[in-house]
């Protein structure tokens, strides 16, 4: 068994801060929601795709470290720790922002989760040789080939389905909102106590 995870929005919770960043930056109404979709969506109506570009470039870099883990996440790598269960890390992230000021998102990650208690040795351990930050979607593909991940944790649909997704996986949809539609072949948790159920049965 190998479980693979994917970082953002999957483990690190962005939708505060998303909210937060665009209302400082007044792109966004006050009576808009926190959440990822809800801020994308209204920049993208509006037109202003570059403005959504640089804000994730923001909140992915410099200002990841206000972002927290999604509840129950750190208590998975423990748990997986505790059960000798290997766990790696497998993102798709640039190393620098398409837009806006240029910083390492590379690092910022690897801060973020030195910080909350993923890669601190006195909590969940896991080590950040086990943290796999690819430049691409393809790549992030053939990582997960690549290591023959028994399970793979994912937010996004679209990529546990894409044609070239290895094969002999099982796919579980992290999807906390209940916002994505039905995806033939992919186990949906809503919560990381249900990842930890569908996993290893129990959620304690």
């Amino acid at each position: 068994m190998l479980i693979g995870v994917d970082l953002d929005n999957t483990i690190v919770r962005y939708d505060e801060l998303l909210r937060a960043e665009a209302l400082r930056r007044k792109l966004i109404p006050e009576s808009l929601p926190a959440s990822k979709q809800a801020v994308r969506d209204w920049l993208r109506r509006a037109g202003q795709e570059d403005d959504w570009t640089e804000l994730q470039g923001c909140v992915y870099g410099p200002r990841m470290r206000d972002a927290g883990p999604f509840p129950g996440a750190l208590e998975f790598f423990v748990r997986c720790r505790e059960l000798a269960v290997p766990v790696c890390i497998i993102s798709h992230r640039t190393r620098f922002p398409y837009r806006g000021e240029s910083h390492d998102l590379h690092q910022a990650a690897r801060d973020w989760l030195a910080a909350n208690g993923i890669c601190d040795p006195h909590r969940a351990g896991l080590g950040l040789d086990r943290v796999y930050l690819e430049l691409t979607k393809q790549d992030k593909l053939a990582r997960i080939g690549q290591l023959a991940c028994s399970h793979f944790i994912d937010d996004l649909p679209e990529f546990l389905g894409d044609p070239a997704f290895p094969h002999g996986v099982r796919k579980i949809l992290f999807d906390p909102a209940g916002a994505c539609g039905d995806c033939a072949g992919v186990a949906r948790a809503a919560s990381w106590r249900e990842i930890q159920r569908l996993i290893f049965g129990t959620e304690a």
